[in-house]
């Protein structure tokens, strides 16, 4: 009782977290760091200014999506730290352990230093997020292109979220630690650190594995074509390379050490043998450690050069698929005497926009058959295509304009086809004979005749499919290639193209107007026709929708990333701090025994700069295998240029390696200050 009115235990736990500053301090760093892109990401939810903005909601889906990536992730890094803290300070305990003071009083020191770590960790990440909560939101409304307004800082929901969940995180570490200490006797406490380890056993079957698993990771990577597909397979082949790189770095890693260890010529060397030998017997150990920041890094680099090629592609996206500012669908069928008057239609929009005060500058229109579903291949279900042009692999949808609808559509003349010709619009079938057929033996005898620009509203998709843009000669051809797939499995549709002469605003409030015309006014659209249904999409809202979930994404990305990151820089640094304690004596033993400075020096680089590279050479190499199932993907978004994607691939890559080789020079002269 004494020794706590005299604050000896506070002492003590101050204390012991001064002198293993090294470690503490790294620690505390990252728990604030965590607690601040958790805060963040959770005031952002909050924030009254994202709820205010259009397509708010892809932003609070991204941040909660964020928060639960985080969270994972700081459990697993927080207790692996926790776990290499307590290992180090065993000795320290069992000290006082033999000293005289029991469990129950370390205990008490414990739940102390626990109390400075959350003061210390949580409580400045708490107020290292209220910090960047301002910056965060302005660099959320850049990426938005919106702007949001700014409330105050500080998020009472977020912070009692935060708090709470690192709270109890806290509370656990603790938990498990004092369950260390009662479990164990003052003796194993003392030699806790020191304890040795046997030279491992190559385990050639854990490599085969690893090596089967991390092919056919890499087999699908760079075989799979078909976007869908890629989308579908991407996380079984992500399964597979990490199955295949932690057996590799457990069993490869030993089998390369020994070889290594056989080749006289390179191990009798004074910088490789020391390096060799000591890794080898802590192998076993290393290997999760290493794996760890390899799949780390690999996750760092996908994460943001994914989503910012999503994000830089995103103009080319929206033009793509709104490429006018007002884009009217509008669904018949004629089977049922519906009919659609086009220029009836672009009258109305034009009116319509002339009474809000915004000039219609040009209006295109067309009609087009599109089979819902399809695809250009035999698959046993009624109304499926069977296509000669095809590789019969692939998903597609098929958009069938006539000539005249073309020209309505695009603005240019119409294409002279006769009967039985076809033309494509952009990529599909190469000019010559084509042949439709049905699971019934039905077909068709086409010629595709020439290749036409394509029409951008068609070279996108909104489900998982290939778009196919073919162009007949009148619509008995089209009404023949219906009566051929089924009138079930196809929807005619009208498309009214308007430019308007306005800004982005105006257009937006346009839209608006629009929306409360239509539910007020039965008589609006009288002189359009009779269809089923219409929509009108603006390119201006579908921007802000665009930029809110892309922006989201690139968000979520880069503070992410930046998580990651953190966490591969800690498990670098704590791994060779711990090597650097334990080779101490080790190296003191060589200098004794005439090992010059310089040597020991060559030696450490050697060991470190194998430590370093072993990680992020097959990092990179995962990154080079992922990049074709990646591009393929962003073509399901609407990213076709592969350019873009093989630059943001490149530039993430070459950054991540920039900041990789400073944490080298880091991590090596902090293991260097240890062992000499």
């Amino acid at each position: 009782m004494s020794a706590l009115r005299n604050g000896l235990y506070p002492k003590l736990a101050a204390q012991g977290m001064r002198q293993n500053r090294r470690f503490f301090l790294p620690y505390l760093l990252a728990l604030a760091g965590l607690t601040a892109a958790f805060y963040v990401m959770s005031a952002l939810c909050f924030d009254p200014g994202v709820v205010t903005m259009r397509g708010f909601e892809y932003v609070q889906v991204m941040m909660s999506i964020g928060m639960f990536v985080a969270g994972i992730l700081s459990t697993v890094l927080l207790l692996y730290i926790n776990s290499f803290l307590m290992k180090q300070r065993k000795k320290e305990l069992g000290l006082y352990n033999i000293l005289g003071m029991g469990k129950g009083n370390i205990a008490l020191i414990q739940c102390w230093e626990s109390l400075y770590t959350a003061i210390l960790g949580v409580g400045g990440g708490l107020a290292l997020g209220v910090a960047l909560h301002k910056l965060s939101t302005a660099a959320l409304a850049a990426l938005l292109q919106f702007s949001i307004p700014f409330h105050s800082s500080l998020s009472l929901p977020a912070m009692i979220q935060t708090a709470a969940f690192f709270g109890v995180l806290l509370a656990l570490a603790l938990a498990l630690n004092l369950l260390r200490v009662r479990v164990s006797n003052p003796i194993e406490l003392l030699h806790g650190g020191s304890v040795g380890e046997r030279e491992p056993r190559t385990r050639w079957l854990l490599a085969a594995v690893g090596a089967l698993c991390l092919g056919a990771g890499y087999f699908i990577a760079v075989t799979t074509k078909d976007p869908a597909l890629a989308m579908a397979f991407y996380f079984l082949a992500v399964i597979l390379v990490i199955i295949g790189t932690y057996c590799l770095f457990t069993a490869g890693s030993i089998a390369l050490l020994k070889l290594l260890r056989n080749n006289k010529g390179f191990y009798y060397q004074t910088s490789h043998f020391i390096g060799v030998s000591g890794m080898l017997y802590r192998m076993k150990r290393n290997a999760a450690g290493l794996s760890n920041i390899c799949i780390l890094s690999t996750m760092v680099m996908v994460m943001i050069s994914g989503t910012l090629a999503l994000y830089l592609g995103q103009g080319e996206i929206i033009a793509a698929r709104y490429p006018a500012s007002l884009n009217m669908t509008i669904g018949f069928e004629p089977a049922q005497g519906h009919e659609v008057d086009l220029e009836g239609a672009k009258s109305l929009v034009d009116r319509f926009a002339r009474e809000q005060g915004v000039p219609a500058a040009s209006s295109n229109a067309g009609q087009y058959l599109q089979f819902g579903g399809s695809e250009i291949r035999g698959d046993g279900l009624p109304g499926y295509l069977t296509s000669t042009c095809d590789d019969n692999t692939a998903n597609r949808t098929l958009f069938v304009l006539t000539a005249a609808d073309y020209a309505g559509l695009s603005g240019r003349p119409a294409p002279t086809l006769a009967p039985g010709e076809l033309a494509v619009c952009g990529e599909g079938p190469a000019p010559g004979p084509l042949t439709f057929t049905d699971v019934e033996g039905g077909s068709l005898d086409f010629t595709v005749k020439e290749v036409l620009p394509a029409l951008s509203m068609f070279t996108v998709t909104s489900d998982m499919s290939e778009p196919v843009c073919l162009v007949t000669a009148d619509e008995a051809a089209r009404t023949a290639l219906r009566g051929l797939v089924g009138r079930e499995f196809t929807r005619y549709t009208a498309l009214v193209l308007t430019e308007l002469d306005c800004t982005s605003e105006e257009e937006l409030a346009l839209v608006d107007a629009w929306s409360d015309k239509t539910i007020n006014d039965g008589a609006f659209f009288d002189g359009t026709g009779d269809w089923e249904y219409w929509r009108v999409d603006s390119r201006a809202e579908m921007a802000v929708d665009g930029y809110a979930m892309a922006g989201g994404f690139l968000f979520l990305g880069i503070v992410l990333g930046v998580v990651f990151l953190m966490a591969t820089v800690l498990i670098i640094y704590y791994k060779q701090v711990s090597e650097g304690y334990e080779d101490q004596g080790r190296f003191e033993i060589m200098r004794k025994v005439g090992l010059s400075q310089r040597e020991v020096k060559s030696s450490i680089r050697s060991q470190v700069l194998l430590v370093f590279c072993l990680p992020i050479a097959v990092a990179a190499v995962h990154i080079l295998f992922d990049f074709n199932l990646v591009a393929r993907m962003l073509t399901m978004f609407g990213v076709r240029n592969v350019m873009t994607a093989a630059l943001c691939t490149g530039g993430t890559l070459l950054a991540f390696l920039a900041v990789y080789a400073v944490v080298y020079s880091l991590t090596a002269r902090t293991y260097y200050k240890i062992v000499r």
